[in-house]
């Protein structure tokens, strides 16, 4: 290959590693800013949560939409369309006036994440096809990840503290204008796959989806029990119900069932959902535990999670790409989860006058390391299991399980938390809640190495072979 294409690609994956960073930046960012926007529009406590659950909601039940639109329309077109609406998002959130504004603003981020996320999954597919260059891609590109997570608490603090909660929004902007530039000398026009959008059954797997992770977020507000959640819950099944029959009659289905019956992907799915309800609580956990118990202010806690993201970007981007073809992703997941889920027990032990360099750092290395070598083998596993030219609906299909896994660990968590704290607003009877909530997210972490163990194929690596061949025409254009 002409080496200015081969450069090129590498400064294309850079541009697709900025925006899936971005996209998870946001889920994020806004976390440590929440009280400034409660003090500045007047939100009531339960309608707070909002700002953080509406992008929740919208990115995990449109991401399977956005993937096969990704393989109908073209993944670049798709991945141009997330971030105009991200940008106009952006700015609708970060010039809000009203409660009611923001919420739309965040809702229409997550809508534009939804489409950002699995186009820019293809076409790191499409641009990389030879084995020792993949695995060296997906390391980059998956590490913007879990670096956006964890630095958007620190980015979050230090833009909440020095400059305006606004701007935890309207960051978005200038960043996205320089992705929107570059697009056209960068990225591959990507082929698109003949067919019609199944709007039927893109319908009924949105809502059935939202209305999941809707219930599952209120359920510690509204009651787990309760017959507003029951109810919610019991329209997300009828809806799945829906979505089965429709896609079984359908001339051209969001996403062919028999794909579901690939034993390695369901195996993946089921993994990468397990690994959302230990990663999430153990960030989200971990910052409070800073900050609450410890006393550190905003931009200290957001600097105390640096460690996690270094780690992950070391041993992605330096040591996966050697690995997993050495050893294959199923024992880099068995042990990734393993560690992972020693690291979190390690935080529920974590006193209150606790140090930083004792207590914290440690484990946060550990935690990295887990997550480092679980997420891009699960994430390959998965896609080996798909048609090449359904990269798209596959990367949806997989994101859709980590975002609604997140959403059932941290609900289920902060209920153990709250459950376990009691009554008692003391510093001890906090922490012990903590604990309570990281021994539940370890055990999610060892239920998903249990799961990877047991069900997932030795054979599952992602190979040339796999690679979407209708991608290979368009590298020609870069």
């Amino acid at each position: 290959m002409h080496p200015d294409r081969s450069s090129r690609r590498w400064w294309a994956l850079g541009l697709l590693s900025v925006a899936q960073f971005l996209v998870i930046l946001d889920t994020s960012i806004v976390g440590v800013a929440l009280p400034k926007i409660d003090a500045a529009l007047g939100f009531s406590g339960s309608s707070l949560q909002w700002v953080f659950n509406a992008y929740v909601i919208a990115f995990g039940g449109l991401l399977l939409l956005g993937g096969r639109l990704a393989d109908l329309l073209g993944a670049r077109r798709v991945f141009v369309s997330g971030f105009i609406v991200l940008t106009g998002a952006s700015l609708l959130a970060g010039l809000a006036n009203s409660q009611q504004i923001l919420i739309i603003g965040r809702a229409l981020q997550g809508a534009g994440a939804a489409l950002i996320a699995p186009a820019a999954m293809a076409l790191v597919l499409g641009l990389f096809t030879e084995p020792s260059e993949r695995g060296k891609a997906m390391g980059l590109w998956g590490a913007s990840a879990p670096a956006g997570g964890t630095a958007g608490v620190f980015l979050g603090g230090v833009i909440t503290q020095w400059i305006s909660w606004r701007w935890t929004f309207l960051i978005n902007v200038p960043f996205a204008l320089v992705v929107l530039a570059l697009v056209p000398s960068l990225l591959p026009k990507m082929p698109r796959v003949r067919g019609k959008v199944d709007f039927a059954g893109a319908g009924a797997i949105t809502a059935s989806i939202s209305l999941t992770v809707y219930a599952l977020v209120d359920a510690n507000s509204a009651g787990w029990l309760s017959f507003h959640t029951t109810g919610v819950l019991a329209m997300a099944a009828a809806l799945l119900i829906g979505f089965v029959y429709i896609e079984k009659h359908a001339r051209d289905p969001l996403m062919r069932l028999a794909l579901l019956r690939s034993p390695n992907l369901a195996a993946a799915g089921v993994t990468v959902a397990l690994l959302g309800a230990a990663w999430i609580p153990l960030w989200f956990f971990l910052n409070l535990y800073l900050q609450r118990v410890l006393g550190y202010g905003a931009f200290a806690s957001g600097a105390a999670l640096l460690p996690i993201t270094l780690t992950v970007l070391v041993v992605m981007v330096g040591f996966i790409s050697r690995l997993i073809p050495k050893f294959g992703p199923k024992p880099l997941m068995v042990i990734g989860l393993a560690i992972l889920g020693g690291a979190t027990m390690l935080f529920s032990r974590s006193p209150v006058g606790g140090s930083f360099t004792v207590d914290v750092l440690g484990a946060s290395v550990l935690a990295g390391v887990g997550i480092s070598l679980t997420y891009i083998p699960a994430l390959m596993t998965a896609l080996a299991a798909s048609k090449p030219e359904e990269a798209g609906v596959t990367s949806g299909l997989v994101s859709t399980s980590y975002q609604v896994g997140s959403a059932i660990g941290l609900a289920v968590m902060t209920a153990i938390a709250t459950s376990a704290s009691g009554t008692n607003v003391s510093l001890e009877s906090l922490n012990h809640g903590y604990h309570a909530a990281f021994l539940g997210a370890a055990l999610m972490a060892f239920l998903a190495a249990a799961s990877a163990l047991l069900f997932i194929r030795r054979d599952g690596t992602f190979s040339t072979d796999e690679a979407p061949k209708a991608a290979k025409p368009a590298l020609q254009a870069v």
